[in-house]
């Protein structure tokens, strides 16, 4: 039936769906036009993640954790099979068998990827056209394996900070899980691996504000579901704070994936589809999507936001 429904996909035009913004303050008229519509670019997935857009690719590439593969989508083509596996070979004991996560790319057009499956952060180099092997980036802290590597994110002075929760075991009683916390990562260019922070239960989503001096890591537990904020100072985080508490919203899904664009506003997965943010945390409004979202991405531009929306890929005109 999967395989009909993307097949499906490839053959028919981008469908609009009637979902719609959410308008809670006119500063989001800066960013969203009027009339913008989500299209459904193709669908057929189990739980569709970590979208990235690839220049040299002039393509998005996204992941379907569940089924263990990553696929490409770009307006000539339209879908097709990146890599399979993505996230599970054999690397790490996982009863789990889950596929990659998160996706970045380094400054030489190199993919990384968070393998829920592998249990690491793995890298495939360049050119993408026609992708090779997996590398190991890290796969252990202090000589026991991660749980699930999920989201990453790349500092220009070459720091690779990610995160570590357990989805990609049987939760916290997996008797695989050797690491006690759930946490934040960073791994300096130098290649020294330390925890930067622990105190989340299900830390999932990460994002640089422009000037790099932030770092906003997201939470996705329904008892506390939020986004924080902290000064990034030598590799530090510092002065924690709550960027947005998404806890009484009554929508359906959990603090994710987010983007930041060059003004700085976030563009952040949670309750509802995409919530937008001025760089202050106040809620301008949110991106309607037709089902749960996990993360999305930005074109080389920012002129298109790219979503995955649980069995979608979808994405909405911006304006620059």
């Amino acid at each position: 039936m999967k395989a009909v429904l993307l097949l499906f996909s490839l053959c028919c035009f981008a469908q609009q769906t009637a979902e719609s913004v959410e308008r809670l303050d006119d500063e989001i008229n800066l960013l969203i036009y009027a009339d913008a519509a989500i299209e459904i670019l193709a669908d057929g997935f189990s739980w569709s993640e970590g979208p990235v857009w690839v220049p040299q690719l002039n393509a998005v590439l996204f992941t379907d954790v569940p089924e263990n593969k990553l696929y490409r989508w770009d307006e000539t083509n339209g879908l097709s099979v990146f890599l399979d596996p993505s996230g599970y070979t054999g690397y790490a004991p996982n009863e789990k068998k889950a596929g990659g996560n998160g996706l970045i790319l380094d400054p030489k057009g190199n993919l990384l990827i968070a393998q829920h499956g592998d249990r690491r952060v793995a890298k495939v180099m360049a050119p993408l056209d026609k992708p090779g092997t997996f590398t190991t980036v890290a796969d252990r802290f202090e000589g026991k394996r991660f749980h699930s590597p999920n989201d990453l994110i790349l500092h220009s002075n070459g720091d690779l900070y990610f995160t570590d929760p357990p989805y990609g075991l049987k939760g916290d009683n997996d008797p695989l899980k050797e690491l006690e916390t759930n946490g934040v990562y960073r791994l300096s260019k130098s290649g020294e691996l330390s925890l930067v922070y622990e105190q989340l239960n299900r830390p999932n989503g990460l994002a640089l504000s422009p000037n790099e001096k932030t770092l906003y890591v997201a939470n996705s537990d329904s008892k506390r579901n939020l986004w924080l904020a902290f000064d990034l100072v030598d590799g530090q985080l510092l002065n924690e704070r709550v960027f947005f508490d998404a806890s009484s919203i009554d929508r359906p899904g959990l603090a994710d994936g987010m983007k930041v664009n060059k003004e700085g506003y976030v563009f952040a997965a949670g309750p509802g589809g995409v919530l937008i943010f001025n760089p202050q945390g106040k809620h301008l409004g949110t991106i309607l999507t037709p089902e749960r979202t996990a993360n999305c991405a930005f074109n080389e531009d920012e002129s298109v936001l790219y979503m995955t929306s649980h069995q979608y890929l979808t994405r909405i005109q911006l304006k620059r």
